[in-house]
């Protein structure tokens, strides 16, 4: 095991035990399952069993459904039996947070038991307690004495139980001595299997879900080597970015963490968390997971790169690669956008809009939006218009020669091309951008490029462009950072990811998951999204198809879902799409941020209001206010703790009732939730976080 993985150059799942849920095995190479959750009230058992039936029938192998007491657990056999009855026998998962006899009840009845190991028997007061090693040796023979009864009864039943972390609600135990951090997430969770295993009980799987991807994926792999050291082997992982939210940005940060453990073979079974109805999560899984079922895995072999034998960088830690500033790329810029138009054949101001540039004629003035594009590729093509002031073109370098504005166009070479016109000086550009294939990993062109950036005087106007065509191509670019690094190059690197999918939530979960993979272990200055001419097309194509389909499923604000539950009804065009996407990325990483972000729990039975209605109504009021964090949490199991990460918190705390954080802090009680969504704004206001459109 390399680290954390088989490989870090190839994909190759990890070996795991195996879990008997019912009659589904999982582990051990089995197929990645694909789950989701109920969102109904438990004790009303036909619209349980109702929803759960559209969730099976969309794909969903297994299906969880909230107990917070005894009565909702008892009334899992009355939803079983339903669900029998009507022949369908996928298994069902009870959901557990702070009540041991609801989960042991759960467990004589369902195939599988989920437990928050932050909550099952600790409580959370966001207290420090200093603990000397035989007070802390003694919490856990109390977390053993009330957890035990739990693992034999469901050793006894042949229940499985998922293991089950969530970042923001661990204990005051595990806080006070490993802080909010991954390793405390791991060590939450660990606790919880020594015992297990003490049992002579293996029927488990594990999660560690975080609504910031860079903590969950961190999490994932400190727990697979912790696993590795004590025991030598790994149960099953559950893979799940909490709270994701809903729409694109939902996807995306679903992708961008569950994808980046996929492409390195981990993880046994996913669910996509959206403020959504469950069933338009299932679309999403599958499209995550039938990447390794045929791309990866059905189609042509591999190509070697060669394998990592020096890691210079930490995959437990985030930090972003070192490298020198050419131009506003590169240092300590966030990472750039580029654009790709060269699709278009005649490029007009109008093909601006569609990357965040709009042109007032009366004014004759540019006016720029958060999520402007920072460059433009064009291929051959020069503009025939005055540019935005900040907006550059990049051309291929044969027809940048005859550009007239040197200042404004830049060329793009072919490593070959570059390196003939560094031996010549004839690279003349202000930036000189690099096409730099994975196929040159190895051979003689690599290092020659290499050290030719050894030169200042080149070098310091030089940004590299890495990409890959083979279908390890994630893994094939992260070794192009390494060997780079250890070289000891510091030019900046554009991403540059191409899509030959065919949907939309396709080419959204293919950008997702390869850029945010090695965005989130720091690599990248820059992404570049581009997508095939078939595909394109067929891009077209789809919208098209999809803008004259209108679902007899409509969402809070009334707009209608296609079948995966996004809303296409804003007719974007193929170059919006990407640049939107690729914004969305990049603030899924936490590399650069362009707009409010909402961490939203995907609803359950315990919800107190109406989440995805909620959830609408705020974005629509706040989605101006860049870089604030609001969490919209449907009760307090997921309130002041799962939302630690956000600035400002709307949770349930009663029917009818709203609690308003500022941080983790109480800012107003029980407030009315008729009007708690102005008393949001009101807070927002107070706390100066507020901007005026």
């Amino acid at each position: 095991m390399q680290l954390y993985c088989n490989s870090l150059t190839a994909y190759s799942r990890l070996k795991t035990k195996e879990v008997k849920i019912g009659d589904l095995l999982l582990g051990n190479f089995h197929p990645i399952r694909l789950q989701t959750m109920t969102t109904t009230d438990t004790m009303d058992t036909m619209a349980t069993v109702e929803q759960s039936i559209r969730c099976i029938e969309a794909g969903a192998e297994l299906v969880r459904i909230t107990a917070p007491s005894k009565k909702e657990a008892e009334n899992l056999l009355n939803i079983k039996n339903e669900l029998l009855k009507r022949g369908y026998k996928t298994p069902l998962i009870a959901d557990i947070h702070f009540t041991p006899n609801a989960a042991e009840i759960a467990a004589r009845i369902v195939e599988k038991v989920r437990v928050n190991p932050g909550n099952y028997v600790d409580k959370k007061k966001f207290e420090f307690i200093e603990y000397t090693d035989v007070e802390y040796n003694e919490e856990i023979d109390r977390i053993r004495e009330r957890f035990t009864p739990l693992v034999k009864i469901c050793r006894q039943y042949g229940t499985a139980m998922r293991i089950g972390t969530n970042h923001g609600s661990l204990s005051d135990r595990i806080m006070s001595r490993y802080g909010d951090t991954p390793m405390g997430m791991v060590e939450s969770a660990m606790e919880f299997l020594r015992i297990a295993r003490d049992e002579n009980y293996h029927n488990i799987v594990l999660s560690m879900k975080a609504s910031n991807p860079k903590v969950m994926v961190q999490a994932y792999r400190l727990l697979i080597q912790q696993m590795d050291a004590e025991f030598g082997e790994h149960y099953p992982l559950h893979l799940g970015v909490t709270e994701a939210g809903d729409g694109e940005d939902g996807r995306v940060k679903s992708a961008v963490g569950i994808g980046t453990l996929l492409e390195d073979g981990i993880g046994d079974t996913i669910r996509v968390s959206l403020t959504e109805d469950p069933e338009f999560e299932v679309p999403v899984c599958r499209d995550l997971v039938k990447r390794y079922e045929c791309e990866l895995q059905e189609a042509k072999p591999e190509i070697p790169v060669g394998t990592i034998e020096q890691m210079p960088y930490d995959p437990f830690g985030y930090k972003r690669r070192e490298t020198i500033v050419v131009d506003n790329i590169g240092g300590h810029h966030p990472p750039v956008v580029i654009a790709d138009l060269s699709k278009i054949a005649k490029i007009t101001p109008k093909h601006l809009e569609s990357i965040g540039y709009t042109y007032n004629e009366p004014t004759d003035k540019w006016y720029i939006g958060d999520a402007a594009a920072d460059y433009i590729f064009t291929g051959d093509q020069v503009l025939d218009f005055a540019l935005p002031g900040t907006l550059k073109v990049i051309l291929n370098a044969s027809a940048w020669n005859g550009a007239e504005d040197k200042n404004k166009y830049l060329p793009i070479y072919h490593t070959t091309d570059f390196l003939t016109a560094c031996s010549k000086r004839e690279n003349s550009g202000l930036i000189n951008f690099v096409m730099v294939g994975s196929g040159l990993l190895g051979t003689p062109l690599f290092l020659d490029l290499l050290k030719c950036l050894s030169d200042t005087a080149i070098s310091s106007k030089t940004v590299l462009c890495f990409y890959s065509e083979n279908k390890n191509a994630m893994q094939s670019v992260r070794k192009m950072f390494v060997d780079a690094m250890n070289y000891g190059n510091k030019n900046p690197v554009i991403i540059v990811c191409d899509s030959n999918w065919q949907t939309i939530d396709e080419h959204l979960i293919h950008y997702s998951t390869e850029c945010g993979a090695l965005l989130l272990d720091g690599f990248g200055d820059g992404i570049c999204l581009g997508i095939t001419k078939s595909s394109y097309r067929g891009l077209l194509e789809v919208k098209s198809e999809e803008l004259k389909v209108e679902s007899e499923t409509a969402n809070a604000n009334g707009q209608f879902l296609n079948a995966s539950g996004r809303n296409y009804l804003n007719n974007l065009s193929a170059e919006q799409f990407i640049n939107s996407t690729a914004f969305t990325i990049l603030q899924a990483t936490r590399t650069r941020i362009s707009k409010t972000e909402y961490i939203s729990c995907p609803s359950c039975g315990r919800t107190l209001f109406d989440l995805q209605e909620t959830t609408a109504k705020i974005r629509s009021r706040t989605n101006h206010l860049k870089g604030v964090k609001i969490a919209i949490m449907g009760c307090i199991v997921n309130g002041p703790g799962e939302m630690a990460d956000a600035d400002f918190g709307y949770v349930g705390s009663g029917v009818g009732k709203i609690t308003l954080y500022k941080g983790k802090e109480i800012m107003k009680r029980n407030v009315d939730s008729a009007i708690a969504v102005d008393e949001l704004i009101n807070l927002l206001k107070d706390s100066e976080a507020w901007v005026d459109l």
